[in-house]
């Protein structure tokens, strides 16, 4: 079967409209990060994981009793995973999480020395590390060129026309495509705040949008 060809890349005015909308998201938001607490990129592997399908408040709540009893890699890498279940009950999905963050801690200790690695293809070689956690890490830890796609990027990227794709591995590469490499670790986090604070999934508040004009999304409130 023959290969598919390389998607044609954007036009010139595609990414002049692109760097239009994230420049109005950075006076909307000119510093941004993740809202997660975290001392070191092993922390913030572990709460980003622990975030899925809650809050970052309730993360912050819970993170520091769990780094409390197991300050380290090698430590949660042995940990009871009764006690840490306990420990992280309220973040749901509890059973699952506690997997991957001792797996994860495992195999940082065992394969990596216990150091977070830097680079995308060895991040998600851990256990309960996909490429969206990895991206995280990457861009707030490391202030490395990366970019993560969860459901508000998703959501926002998609109401923009900024892509065509529900998958996260091509939504990423569309928007690498329409934005140029340094400008990569500063997209997701503004997407995700403006996906929180204006575009949200049930109820967008179209009307205070400053992107109103520029958006296409033919459902927007007006």
């Amino acid at each position: 079967m023959p290969l598919k060809p390389p998607p044609p890349p954007p036009t010139p005015a595609a990414r002049r409209r692109a760097n239009r909308i994230l420049a109005l998201l950075k006076k909307r938001y000119p510093d941004i990060g993740t809202a997660l607490d975290y001392q070191d990129p092993w922390q913030l592997l572990v709460v980003t994981v622990m975030s899925a399908q809650t809050t970052d408040e309730n993360v912050n709540r819970i993170s520091p009793v769990l780094f409390a009893r197991f300050p380290t890699p090698a430590d949660l890498a042995a940990a009871n995973p009764e006690e840490v279940e306990q420990i992280i009950f309220s973040s749901g999905f509890y059973r699952q999480k506690t997997k991957s963050i001792i797996a994860l801690s495992k195999d940082l200790e065992e394969r990596f020395g216990g150091v977070v690695p830097d680079r995308l293809e060895e991040l998600v070689t851990l256990r309960g590390v996909g490429r969206k956690t990895a991206s995280v890490v990457l861009a707030e830890a490391f202030a490395a060129p990366a970019i993560a796609v969860d459901t508000h990027v998703r959501r926002v990227a998609g109401r923009l026309d900024l892509t065509a794709h529900k998958d996260p591995v091509k939504i990423e590469a569309d928007l690498k495509a329409l934005y140029p490499r340094k400008a990569w670790s500063g997209i997701s986090m503004r997407f995700i705040q403006f996906g929180r604070d204006i575009c949200e999934a049930r109820r967008p508040r179209c009307p205070e949008c400053e992107l109103n004009r520029i958006c296409q999304w033919p459902f927007k409130r007006v």
